[in-house]
């Protein structure tokens, strides 16, 4: 970089930040530019071996905003169209989600409705060539990168059944793809309504409306609704103060922004007359509800609209806004935090390895609801029910990573396309001891925590010389735990077969029925189902 242009970049970001920076802070940060820049140009310049000058300059970027927080962060170009699906819910391709398993890219689910679940492609069919060209050890994001496009264009895949070994050449022209962020609402019973809502994109609010009518036209009786924001990391926050608009009066106040530049400082209010102020209300969260989830969990819980159940939520309370900084590339960067009717701020004040840590309750402000009830900021939504998460064994989390259940129920299935029926039907599966044979027959092997540290206890004797003194203790008690993980499989069986039953529904109802699946064995459910038929108590749950 000349010193003349140094010179510009310097004077430009002088002047862009002389309005909100003191002069001693000027001062150190022309200085600092200075210093990165020489050591940028010295780097590329003098190194010993060859750089790339990109992804040095995104190494250094990359670290500076990791010091901040966890949503700071720099996008280059080709993340950008990433960023872009992740919010709109909306881009141009064909339409599923994939994975790697292999060598090559494998179709994991296709979207309702999308040009590869019109074109008869399933969910185990690995894409093998595009255009004429092996994808062979391609990554994803190469993959994807080779898909996308505008929509009517057109392109040859070339694809693997893998249940059948079976070659399957398409032409597939790319289109709009909408991915779903209500795949499931209907009455389950005792006149209670159920909707799941996975995402916060565009057209969510207008899919919970829909839904809801939906649900009063089956059942007139119907008795209240319970709304799974379980497992959903946000998104639009328009969409956010949309749904709760559908259950709070207009012009209220759901929630509000706070920032270094208070003439950016927002207040948000509902806009439109309420859908139902009346029907009772259950919201679902756990610790994977985060962002949007928590505004519409925390401002039914602030305006006493609804009881919210399940565990504490993320926390996450801060709002980011994307700058362009030319070729394509941008910055998305924490600009202020959100707070919600009763004053609080659901923000997580620490945290590790870009997780939010756990506050306890004592640590945490008192704020209240507007019935007078005690709620706390920080670390995320507590809920007014508070449910224990449900186990997830070790060994039912290495079958789902090593992909063993994908690619059984890949050969259960055998290449069944999914159903067309309109009605969506509980799958029961009986088949474990077939599953085991599979299990045995592909090698599966997984390392536990005990097992690592029995390994580094052997290494350490060594090293210490006291290898002949507790060899024999710790053959010992690896040979139990040997013992203990052949058993696993067995003593798991119901949340295995679960796991298989989700994934088969997903083969034959995409993702309507892994959604309408899971609520065939859901404690959490349950206990919303039977708070919302109890009105003494779902009344005083809510009362100061």
């Amino acid at each position: 970089m000349t010193k003349k242009l140094l010179a510009l970049v310097l004077v430009v970001f002088i002047g862009m930040s002389f309005t909100v920076v003191n002069n001693d802070k000027l001062y150190e940060i022309s200085k600092n530019i200075e210093i990165f820049v020489k050591i940028y140009k010295e780097l590329n310049a003098n190194y010993v071996d060859d750089l790339d000058p990109g992804q040095l300059m995104k190494t250094g970027i990359d670290a500076m905003v990791k010091s901040l927080d966890p949503y700071t962060n720099y996008m280059s170009e080709s993340q950008v169209e990433s960023y872009r699906i992740s919010t709109d819910g909306k881009y141009e391709g064909l339409g599923a989600a994939v994975k790697m398993i292999g060598d090559y890219i494998t179709v994991i689910e296709p979207y309702a409705g999308s040009p590869l679940h019109k074109a008869g492609i399933i969910a185990g069919d690995q894409i093998i060539s595009i255009n004429g060209q092996s994808t062979k050890g391609k990554t994803q994001e190469e993959v994807t990168q080779f898909v996308r496009g505008v929509a009517g264009t057109s392109m040859k895949l070339k694809l693997m059944r893998l249940s059948t070994k079976e070659e399957i050449s398409i032409d597939l022209d790319r289109g709009q793809v909408d991915k779903p962020n209500v795949p499931y609402s209907g009455i389950i019973r005792d006149h209670v309504g159920y909707i799941a809502l996975t995402v916060f994109t565009a057209n969510a609010t207008k899919n919970i409306r829909k839904a809801i009518k939906q649900l009063e036209r089956e059942d007139p009786e119907l008795a209240g609704i319970i709304i799974d924001l379980r497992s959903n990391g946000g998104g639009l926050l328009r969409e956010a103060i949309g749904i709760c608009n559908l259950f709070v009066e207009q012009d209220e106040e759901v929630v509000f922004t706070r920032g270094k530049i208070k003439e950016r400082d927002q207040s948000f209010k509902t806009m439109d007359k309420p859908l139902d102020l009346e029907i009772p209300v259950t919201v679902l969260i756990n610790k994977k509800s985060a962002s949007a989830s928590e505004i519409v969990s925390g401002v039914i819980q602030d305006l006493d609209r609804g009881v919210v159940i399940g565990q504490r939520s993320f926390g996450k309370g801060l709002v980011q806004n994307t700058y362009e900084l030319g070729y394509n590339a941008r910055v998305k960067l924490t600009t202020s935090k959100y707070y919600i009717p009763s004053g609080r701020c659901i923000q997580a004040v620490e945290y590790a390895d870009g997780k939010p840590k756990d506050i306890s309750d004592d640590q945490r402000t008192t704020f209240k609801t507007k019935n007078g009830r005690p709620v706390l900021d920080g670390g995320g939504v507590t809920p007014d029910i508070r449910l224990e998460a449900p186990e997830i064994p070790m060994v039912l989390e290495k079958l789902i990573e090593q992909d063993v259940i994908f690619n059984y129920v890949t050969k259960y299935t055998n290449g069944v396309a999914p159903l067309d029926s309109a009605e969506v039907e509980t799958i029961h599966f009986d088949e474990f001891p077939d599953f085991v044979n599979f299990v045995k027959a592909n090698g599966f092997e997984y390392n536990t925590k005990t097992e690592e540290k029995i390994k580094e206890l052997g290494e350490l004797a060594k090293e210490e010389g006291l290898e002949a003194q507790i060899s024999s203790d710790l053959a010992s008690m690896k040979s139990k735990l040997d013992k203990e993980k052949e058993m696993a499989i067995n003593n798991y069986k119901d949340k295995i077969i679960n796991a298989i039953q989700m994934e088969i529904s997903a083969r034959y109802y995409l993702q309507e029925g892994k959604a309408f699946q899971k609520l065939s064995d859901d404690p959490e459910v349950d206990e919303a189902i039977a708070i919302l038929k109890n009105k003494t108590k779902y009344d005083s749950i809510l009362k100061k």
